[in-house]
């Protein structure tokens, strides 16, 4: 079922045009929609729909204009990253320029309202007033990512607040506008909204306890990059919060440095970690936000199809990459 879901999303993707002349303005769009990912977004809003309505195909062009907004949010955070690449191909900026990749990711947002203009009357509005709540949090969170990498400290609180707002309430809306378009009752909408919001929160922490402890054969990019490039995660946030003596020397030390080795400071950092045993302190974390989003799945009122949507989401909790 999954995997229908999937070719049906993609057929649409493949569809949309988004538009024609200047074709700069819009190839750009057209080439990061078609570098793939996993989906999961439009996703959810299909799996979300499906506990309570067996007509999926109906809402496709929707969970579509979900994608479109996320590779929107990648387009511009690659421009503010400097990132050379973007799932293993060149970044817009790169490949075009930074001043097209701006202004197609702005025409791009105007696409998704466009996409969602085919919504019902009577949904539109509600949809619409989610959906802006939901792109202003995501632009708050990412500033305050920006913010974070010239914070001297920066809290746990703080941080986890960071990555809800810049990653976790977009799959919270992608729930929510599944289960609207389904016309769920109003406490089954909140419960999957916060059901996607935690388990967003917890595949963030995952993806930072990868970036160092992940199987370097099956992870598929640098372990270690966050150490390197001192990125506050919430490992070495709690390492900066347990270290003393000795070990908190040695990591202001490394994060000081401006000339290092690479694997030598990454071999280090993860020395630390474990002396603290901050894997251990984040693999908790991960599964406290776990287990409080599959607790909001549970008061839903009776809905089908939820194993499948349990399914799914569990074979991505037990990634390895």
């Amino acid at each position: 079922m999954v995997k229908e879901y999937l070719s049906l999303i993609e057929a649409e993707i493949k569809k949309q045009k988004f538009g024609k002349k200047p074709e700069s303005l819009y190839e750009p769009i057209r080439y990061i929609m078609a570098l793939g990912g996993k989906r999961l977004r439009p996703l959810l809003t299909v799996l979300s729909y499906s506990l309570y309505k067996n007509n999926p195909k109906d809402i496709i062009p929707f969970a579509a204009a979900v994608e479109a907004f996320h590779n929107f949010t990648l387009m511009h955070d690659d421009i503010m990253d400097k990132a050379p690449l973007r799932r293993g191909q060149p970044t817009v900026h790169e490949k075009w320029n930074t001043n097209t990749a701006i202004l197609s990711g702005d025409v791009m947002l105007v696409k998704v309202y466009d996409m969602l203009l085919g919504l019902e009357a009577n949904k539109l509005k509600e949809v619409l007033a989610i959906f802006n709540k939901c792109a202003a949090e995501v632009c708050e969170g990412q500033q305050w990512d920006m913010e974070f990498e010239s914070k001297p400290k920066v809290t746990e609180a703080q941080y986890i607040e960071m990555i809800r707002l810049k990653t976790a309430v977009l799959l919270g809306f992608s729930l929510e506008l599944g289960a609207v378009l389904a016309d769920a009752p109003q406490r089954d909408r909140e419960a999957l909204r916060e059901f996607g919001v935690n388990i967003g929160i917890g595949f963030q922490l995952k993806d930072d306890w990868l970036d160092v402890y992940a199987d370097k054969k099956k992870f598929g990019k640098q372990v270690g990059g966050d150490i390197i490039a001192n990125k506050k995660t919430f490992l070495l946030i709690k390492a900066l919060e347990k270290a003393k003596g000795k070990q908190k020397a040695a990591l202001e030390k490394w994060l000081a440095a401006r000339k290092f080795n690479k694997s030598e400071k990454v071999k280090a950092i993860t020395a630390i970690y474990n002396d603290l045993s901050v894997s251990a302190i984040t693999e908790k974390k991960i599964n406290h936000f776990f287990d409080k989003g599959f607790t909001h799945l549970n008061t839903l009122s009776n809905p089908a199809n939820v194993d499948l949507l349990k399914t799914f989401v569990v074979s991505l909790i037990s990634r390895e990459v």
